[in-house]
């Protein structure tokens, strides 16, 4: 679904996140014990923090476990739809969850953030579409969720309880590639499914009894 509201257009890059070397040293002052810490090797476009400000922009008062969780569904969906990361710092699985370590530090610790140039009509494309399927879940169901899906599973494979493991690109895009594949198949009218679970229901709530013998023979007369 995404594939089709989303444009190709290209994306700018973006000067590299001073945060990056800081957030080092203050993980290691937090105690959380990591695998495979840096930065993705391939450079990215945009920054973290610009799509965080966009996300809250669209979601004033956002809490940081929920944004930190959007954040991971737009790198994913945007990996499906484009092949290409939708920002260059590195998502990882902790306890919560999906989360984007260098910018959970910098705010944390309050250091400087460089000025980031605007989004593309792809990045804010992508953004819409998460707050659009995601927006409305909580922080905890959020949790819940990406704790199902593959990717941090995956990582979280050789994760210390407490530490921090890396959520590689290649993971994401492959599962959200595979949940885009599956919207594009037609999907049961909403209105339809309303009338079958009514339907349902009224039946569970109605008294049950036995099978007459001329319901066995109604039912083995329409089969014959």
């Amino acid at each position: 679904m995404l594939r089709n509201l989303l444009s190709r257009s290209g994306l700018v890059p973006a000067p590299r996140d001073t945060v990056e070397r800081m957030f080092e040293q203050n993980e290691s002052e937090s105690g959380l014990r990591s695998i495979n810490r840096g930065p993705y090797s391939e450079p990215m476009p945009a920054s973290a923090h610009a799509i965080a400000a966009e996300l809250r922009q669209r979601q004033p008062g956002m809490g940081v476990k929920k944004l930190h969780k959007l954040l991971y569904y737009a790198q994913g969906h945007h990996l499906a739809a484009f092949g290409r990361p939708l920002f260059r710092e590195s998502v990882s699985a902790w306890d919560m969850g999906p989360v984007v370590g260098q910018l959970w530090g910098a705010e944390k610790y309050g250091e400087p953030v460089e000025a980031q140039p605007g989004l593309g009509e792809a990045e804010l494309n992508t953004i819409a579409y998460v707050v659009s399927r995601y927006g409305g879940l909580t922080a905890k169901d959020l949790e819940n969720l990406t704790h199902s899906e593959d990717p941090w599973q995956r990582a979280n494979v050789d994760r210390e309880p407490g530490g921090k493991a890396r959520i590689e690109l290649e993971w994401m895009q492959e599962f959200f590639a595979s949940q885009v594949d599956g919207e594009d198949e037609p999907q049961p009218d909403p209105a339809d499914l309303a009338r079958l679970v009514e339907g349902a229901l009224q039946r569970r709530d109605q008294p049950r009894r036995a099978d007459s013998m001329e319901d066995i023979r109604a039912w083995l007369a329409a089969r014959a």
